[in-house]
């Protein structure tokens, strides 16, 4: 069984046990988290919401929350000396889905 879940403007696949790394929720462990914004479910058979399958949920377990490694982000334009140099860390949430719900 597996579903396709939709948090914060990006979808995920995920199935019962699986390791996600989703947008900062500020919660703290072990918390547990209800999503409804389910795209689509496969139980045997698959069902497509639009946009939503109704009465679906996935449930999911907070294991902790943290930053990712640094990327480099470096822009040079030869022969015009401009050059830029930035980094980004993306904060995120690491949760285990527990139960899906169709």
């Amino acid at each position: 069984m597996y579903a396709i879940i939709k948090n914060g403007g990006k979808q995920y696949k995920v199935q019962e046990g699986d390791i996600l790394l989703l947008d900062k929720m500020s919660l703290e462990p072990k918390a547990t988290v209800e999503i409804t914004e389910v795209l689509a479910v496969n139980a045997g058979e698959l069902k497509v919401g639009a946009p939503f399958v109704e009465g679906a949920k996935v449930t999911l377990e907070v294991i902790n929350e943290g930053r990712a490694r640094k990327v480099v982000i470096f822009k040079k334009r030869r022969r015009k000396d401009s050059k830029v140099k930035r980094g980004f860390r993306r904060d995120f949430t690491r949760v285990r889905i527990t139960k899906i719900a169709a």
